[in-house]
């Protein structure tokens, strides 16, 4: 599958090593050594990772499943665990986390990619970001519909995202202050 994988012999080492830049997901057992799966992804929301975490166990019951839920696992599954269907929720995880990486961009690199637009492809941002159409967008700026869709092509790839919903994001998060 080439996933690069790191193995921890516990739980205070993995948190030793940990680095919440890198995209991934955390895979857990309820039942570890120290500190149990349950503790540390309570230790890693209260500390405002967003790593999703996909949780095992056992000896599952309802109860441990709804706490582990409300702590923001990504997926609990039980043992014996379906290698297929493992693999398909940790490469579901890590695209989640992807996508939440590329959505909460540093205000700097946010500044930096809008900055490398044209004047025009800024009025197109503008105008998609609060809403307006590309049929609307092209005659207010005066251009045909197919220039139009060329500049708003490049806005998404010079702000690095795949859509519209994405842009707004985007921009949003550039343009409202963190507390």
């Amino acid at each position: 599958m080439d996933l690069r994988v790191e193995t921890y012999s516990s739980a205070a080492d993995f948190l030793a090593s940990f680095d919440p830049v890198t995209p991934g997901c955390l895979v857990l057992d309820v039942r570890m050594p120290g500190m149990s799966g349950l503790e540390i992804q309570q230790n890693l929301t209260s500390n405002k990772c967003g790593l999703p975490i996909i949780i095992i166990s056992g000896h599952a019951d309802v109860a441990m499943c709804i706490r582990a839920f409300e702590g923001g696992a990504f997926a609990f599954l039980e043992k014996p665990v379906n290698q297929q269907d493992l693999l398909e929720q940790i490469q579901k995880a890590i695209a989640q986390d992807r996508k939440n990486g590329q959505e909460s961009m540093p205000a700097a690199d946010i500044e930096d990619r809008v900055a490398s637009l044209t004047p025009r492809e800024r009025e197109v941002m503008e105008l998609l970001v609060t809403g307006h159409s590309m049929k609307q967008i092209a005659p207010e700026l005066q251009i045909s519909l197919p220039t139009c869709s060329k500049h708003r092509a490049s806005v998404l790839e010079k702000l690095d995202v795949e859509n519209d919903v994405q842009l707004v994001r985007r921009v949003h998060a550039w343009k409202t202050p963190s507390p």
